[in-house]
């Protein structure tokens, strides 16, 4: 039970850092970038492992742990836990509550990409319109647009990173196997995840507010260097730098966590 909590903490935490990476209308369909099923040739020899980051080095204490359920039948356990841990009503209110294992590890890998589609994320977009003001002749970032996320943002800081670390490598054989179903066999989602987490941690803080143009129906950043970001990193600039840091300093909590050598307790 104890380690189902924290596993269920960290799909939330994950949901809800994810959650955040919404686009700017929600009438936006993009396409999903799909994964090339090709496979690469066979590199040449490397020093490099195959494997950068093994989630394996670090295995909790061992304690009595109930069997995983398959990947396929995971959702009604999932939004039963859920429900306990969340309550009923945050979880209708938050959650998208199918195929919740599979959504989590496509936003992931779709994250320093240039789109990331809305009927691919676990969780239900910030309540509200994006919101633009003109500061004086420039049209800007609305500082009222920060609120929308607070609530996201307070459930991401409160978790303990420990603890969730723990719990992912506890269930990182359905996360893996998400992964590998999503086009990459072989592939080890441990170090996507890694990846996406540093990609994340160098998004830049301009000064604000951050000026937009609106060519057409959608608002981009004035600065080409801010509109070659990639989606992700331009979902922390949205948000706020205040929203932003404590987003980053959760995820750097999670990247030490994961990095560490020391067995996790």
């Amino acid at each position: 039970m104890k380690n189902t909590i924290w596993w269920l903490a960290l799909l939330a935490t994950l949901a809800v850092l994810i959650g955040l990476f919404y686009p700017w209308k929600q009438e936006e369909a993009p396409q999903v970038q799909p994964p090339s099923r090709a496979q690469p040739p066979a590199p040449e020899a490397t020093t490099e492992p195959p494997i950068r980051h093994p989630i394996e080095r670090a295995q909790p204490e061992q304690e009595q742990n109930a069997p995983l359920p398959p990947l396929k039948e995971s959702d009604g356990a999932l939004r039963e836990s859920l429900a306990s841990l969340f309550g009923a009503k945050p979880l209708a209110e938050l959650f998208l509550l199918t195929d919740i294992m599979r959504r989590i590890v496509a936003t992931v890998d779709n994250l320093p990409r240039s789109r990331v589609a809305s009927r691919l994320l676990p969780v239900k977009p910030p309540a509200g319109q994006f919101l633009a003001t003109y500061q004086g002749e420039r049209l800007a970032i609305g500082a009222q647009n920060h609120q929308r996320y607070a609530p996201y943002v307070r459930l991401a800081e409160a978790v303990d990173a420990r603890k969730l670390v723990a719990a992912y490598i506890r269930f990182y054989p359905l996360f893996q196997q998400a992964y590998e179903d999503l086009g990459y066999p072989g592939k080890y989602f441990n170090d996507r995840l890694m990846e996406v987490i540093d990609h994340l941690l160098a998004t830049p803080e301009p000064q604000e507010p951050i000026v937009l143009v609106q060519p057409h129906v959608l608002y981009q950043f004035a600065d080409p260097k801010l509109e070659a970001l990639s989606a992700g990193q331009k979902i922390l600039l949205r948000m706020g730098r205040d929203n932003a840091r404590i987003v980053k300093a959760k995820l750097q909590e999670i990247r030490q966590q994961l990095a560490s050598e020391e067995p996790l307790r």
